[in-house]
């Protein structure tokens, strides 16, 4: 009896909800179960991971002959196995799993718009979106939707991803040799072509005999852009049953009524295999939802699959390439949650101060979404930095007028106090925001910056200790995400003089620092996790 309490322990909840659909005129012998991911961000070993992941698949499948298993995008970036092997060593774990069902979140587009159509065809659950099409007919590029029958039901899976791609992966990825955006992902300012775009797939699912209709969608909630929302898209639309969703990284699921009144479940499990998502259709018509906490063990089959892709980086990402005296912080130690996108932090300065010293330059802008992990005490390992600093970008230098970087600062505190990726650390240069003071900036359809339509929240910038002249000349450096390619809507900088180009990586310039500029020692003056007083809020 004691194994037996302790096992069902095993599956507790964050939370559980059960809707009633229609009662088909036929009936399941068996439960469908949908196993759903989002945001797993190459944490394969993390949490519940790909080995406790099998392990659910394995218990539900002794429960049931229907189980799926689907992700709702940012997958294979990350985390260094995924840099190193650019997203495949993921998506090889992934097939091992045997997904059914995946989409392109914003940052499978990471390693550029070629590696990205390389994977398509190597995933074989294959990558479905509705949304994403040719800028010019507006022709898919992907498969909309598939569908699945178990016993006599069909379910129908629609692919959605965030319009926000666009700007959170690198703009240049979905645009010509001319600066053309040649993709899009049916973004407007209402949310409109997002909607319809989506409608038209799921009544075409319909009309292919779906019983059930699920959006699996990188879309969001809490900090995305509202009309693109995982809630928007279920409130304008009919005949989806759920959305399973992904981006923002939480964990919940809820209920919202449909364009004509109806229940829609959505749900999302956090981020790096926190939790699994599990949505149910039971015999009787009734969708219950759930969010799985732990796993019953480890499936060792997988678990041998994932040591032999680690073993296969491991000599590179164990070498040491300093010492941290000090605890290089992203996250309040007070509370542990982030902070570096919505006020300075000792690994945000840490990365600005490297950048500005092995580049040379006068200032520099660092995007707070570009720093994913913090940085421990002790012995630094190549590891540590990849997993700080996964993106692989390069590190650039610009000569921009007062005006743009004073522009650029303004976009990021756009969200303020709410997180932007595009929320600015900065060495050589201090700034202030006044948090009671409404953005007023005026962005375009895809979320790039247009223009400062009213008051600036930003001021009292100043440049090596002196006010920032808005017409004088500097050199800002950063990296090639943000300040060449605009990523985060940071378009002020267009067809500002490149005067250093691409010259190493991010954390290949971090450790630069680190060995030659610090003496392979970060010390006391990163101490505070608050930073040196940079940025000011009131």
């Amino acid at each position: 009896m004691k194994k037996i309490l302790k096992k069902t322990s095993l599956f507790l909840v964050t939370a559980a909800m059960t809707v009633s659909a229609p009662l088909m005129a036929w009936a399941l012998e068996h439960d469908i179960v949908i196993l759903h991911t989002n945001d797993i961000h190459c944490g394969i070993n993390d949490n519940i991971g790909f080995a406790g992941l099998a392990q659910i698949k394995k218990d539900a499948l002794a429960r049931t002959p229907n189980v799926a298993l689907v992700d709702a995008g940012d997958a294979i970036q990350g985390a260094p196995i995924g840099k190193l092997s650019r997203g495949l060593a993921v998506v090889d774990i992934m097939n091992y799993l045997g997904y059914d069902f995946c989409i392109p979140g914003n940052h499978e587009f990471d390693y550029g718009m070629d590696r990205f159509m390389e994977l398509v065809p190597l995933q074989r659950a294959g990558y479905y979106c509705a949304n994403f099409v040719y800028a010019g007919n507006n022709k898919q590029v992907l498969p909309g939707y598939k569908i699945m029958q178990y016993e006599d039901t069909k379910v129908a899976f629609v692919g959605a991803s965030t319009p926000e791609s666009l700007t959170t992966s690198t703009p240049t990825f979905f645009q010509n040799e001319k600066g053309k955006y040649i993709y899009s992902f049916c973004e407007d300012k209402s949310g409109s072509k997002l909607y319809k775009q989506l409608q038209k797939n799921v009544d075409k699912a319909r009309k292919d005999g779906a019983d059930y209709v699920f959006i699996v969608g990188h879309l969001g909630m809490d900090g995305t852009t509202p009309q693109w929302s995982s809630e928007s898209v279920a409130k304008n639309t009919q005949g989806v049953d759920a959305v399973i969703d992904g981006h923002s990284h939480e964990r919940f699921t809820r209920m919202v009524k449909n364009k004509v009144g109806k229940d829609v479940l959505l749900a999302q499990t956090g981020t790096k295999l926190k939790t699994v998502g599990e949505l149910v259709i039971t015999p009787d018509g009734k969708l219950k939802s759930r969010l799985i906490t732990e796993s019953n063990g480890k499936d060792a089959n997988i678990a041998r699959v994932i040591a032999q892709e680690i073993k296969t980086y491991e000599p590179l990402l164990k070498q040491p390439v300093g010492e941290a005296l000090v605890q290089l912080r992203s996250n309040d130690p007070a509370t542990g949650e982030r902070i570096v996108r919505n006020r300075e932090c000792s690994l945000g300065d840490f990365v600005a101060d490297a950048y500005r010293a092995v580049l040379d330059c006068d200032v520099v802008l660092a995007n707070g979404g570009s720093i994913r992990n913090e940085i421990k005490t002790g012995v630094i390992s190549y590891n540590d930095l990849l997993e700080a600093f996964p993106f692989g970008n390069m590190c650039v230098v610009l000569e921009v007028n007062g005006q743009q970087i004073l522009d650029a600062l303004e976009m990021g505190a756009i969200s303020y106090p709410e997180e932007s990726g595009g929320f600015m650390q900065v060495s050589g240069l201090s700034y202030t925001i006044d948090s009671s003071v409404p953005s007023s900036i005026e962005l375009d359809a895809k979320g790039n910056f247009v223009r400062v339509a009213g008051a600036r929240r930003v001021s009292d910038v100043k440049i090596d200790g002196k006010p920032l002249d808005v017409k004088k000349k500097y050199t800002v450096g950063g990296t090639s995400y943000m300040l060449k390619f605009g990523g985060d809507g940071i378009t002020m900088f267009k067809g500002a003089r490149l005067v250093q180009d691409e010259m190493m990586s991010d954390a290949d310039t971090i450790m630069e620092y680190l060995q030659n500029h610090l003496n392979g020692k970060v010390g006391e003056q990163y101490a505070n996790p608050y930073g040196d007083g940079r940025i000011v809020i009131k």
